[in-house]
C-alpha cells in the first residue's frame, strides 16, 4: 500500500504571503519520502497554490512505486476538485467547479499527473490535526526564512 500525504500553507497573509508545501510518502507503512519546499512570496502565492503543490510533489514521489495509492490532505479544494468520490464521501453532489483562482496552473499540473494513473488513486481529505507531518514539513520552510505567523500562529515542533 502506498500512502501519499500533503499540505501547503501561506503566512502572514493569504492570498499574498510566502507559500510553502509537505510532502509525505509511506509504501507499506515504511516512510520512503518527506519532502518540502518554497513556492515564492506575493501576489501569485496563496495556500491553494501551496496545497496544489504540495499534492503534486506527494504524487510524483507515490507514482515511482508499483500499486494503489491513498493520497490524504487536509484541502477540501484540492480533494473535492480532483475525486468525485472524495467529494461524495464529504457530502457534496459531486467534484467541485475549478474556477480562475491562483491555483490553477497547478490544478493543471496535477491533472497531467492523474492522466492515465486515475485507477491507482483513492483521495480522502483529513483534518489538519490527522495530517501533522505535512503541516509541520510546509511550516518549517516558512519558519527556516523568518516569516511570522498571522494565520495559523501556534508553536511550530
Amino acid at each position: 500500500m502506498i500512502e501519499a500525504w500533503f499540505d501547503g500553507c501561506c503566512e502572514p497573509r493569504n492570498p499574498g504571503g510566502h507559500a510553502a508545501w509537505g510532502a509525505a510518502v509511506f509504501v507499506d507503512g515504511v516512510s520512503v519520502y518527506e519532502g518540502n519546499g518554497y513556492c515564492g512570496v506575493g501576489p501569485k502565492m496563496s495556500n491553494n497554490v501551496a496545497e496544489y503543490s504540495g499534492f503534486c510533489a506527494a504524487l510524483r514521489e507515490a507514482l515511482k512505486y508499483p500499486g494503489k495509492i491513498h493520497i490524504r490532505g487536509d484541502s477540501r479544494l484540492v480533494i473535492c476538485h480532483l475525486s468525485a468520490d472524495a467529494a461524495r464521501r464529504l457530502g457534496y453532489a459531486k467534484k467541485w467547479k475549478v474556477g480562475g483562482g491562483l491555483y490553477k496552473p497547478f490544478y493543471d499540473e496535477a491533472v497531467k499527473l492523474l492522466q492515465g494513473n486515475e485507477s491507482r488513486i483513492k483521495f480522502d481529505w483529513v483534518p489538519r490535526d490527522k495530517n501533522e507531518i505535512c503541516d509541520v514539513l510546509s511550516k518549517q520552510v516558512l519558519k527556516d526564512k523568518g516569516v511570522v505567523f498571522r494565520i495559523q500562529p501556534e508553536e511550530l515542533k
